[in-house]
């Protein structure tokens, strides 16, 4: 489902609102599914990627479309400015500072390989989201990540070690999931 542009526009002004929302209150933005477009109110998983100076300043989401996109979008957005932990919490000074950027995610599938390098083979640059689990261990990037790390190896290594594997473990028990995203900024 791609949105139009006006819906698009909507999203991300509610993700700001929801950040200004927090740095009022210091709590969520609550929102009303009824007060917005049956398009806004369809369960959907979104990540919010809020960056300074092109910079990462924060990033949260969800992979399992469980709350309505709207609301997923305000919470995610609230979260990724006070709530990622590899980040101090949003000051005032720094929101005129930030660039949003929503990702929509598609359902994930499974992707089937039979070997490291096989995987490799089947992966699409710039255009694959992945999720990588093993056992309780769990990673992903969105598609935006291939935009540092352009080379499959690379993207794999690192994306294992964000699941924390080390880069050049493997097993026969790794799953990975591939999603597409809609990327709203």
């Amino acid at each position: 489902m791609s949105l139009n542009k006006e819906h698009q526009q909507r999203l991300l002004a509610l993700a700001k609102k929801a950040i200004e929302h927090g740095l009022r209150t210091g709590r969520p933005l609550k929102i009303v599914p009824a007060d917005f477009p049956a398009e806004l109110t369809e369960p959907r998983a979104t990540f919010v990627t809020l960056e300074k100076h092109h910079q990462l300043r924060g990033c949260i989401g969800m992979l399992e479309a469980v709350r309505p996109l709207a609301e997923d979008i305000a919470e995610n957005a609230y979260a990724a400015a006070f709530k990622d932990p590899r980040f101090p919490p949003l000051e005032a000074g720094e929101l005129n500072e930030l660039d949003i950027h929503i990702s929509i995610l598609t359902q994930p599938e499974a992707v089937a390989f039979t070997s490291e390098q096989d995987l490799l083979t089947k992966l699409e640059p710039g255009i694959d989201g992945l999720i990588l689990e093993e056992g309780r261990r769990r990673g992903t990037f969105l598609p935006s990540v291939w935009e540092s790390l352009p080379e499959p190896g690379q993207f794999l290594r690192h994306l294992k070690q964000k699941a924390g594997l080390a880069p050049d473990y493997w097993s026969d028990a790794i799953r990975v999931y591939r999603y597409r995203t809609e990327a709203i900024s």
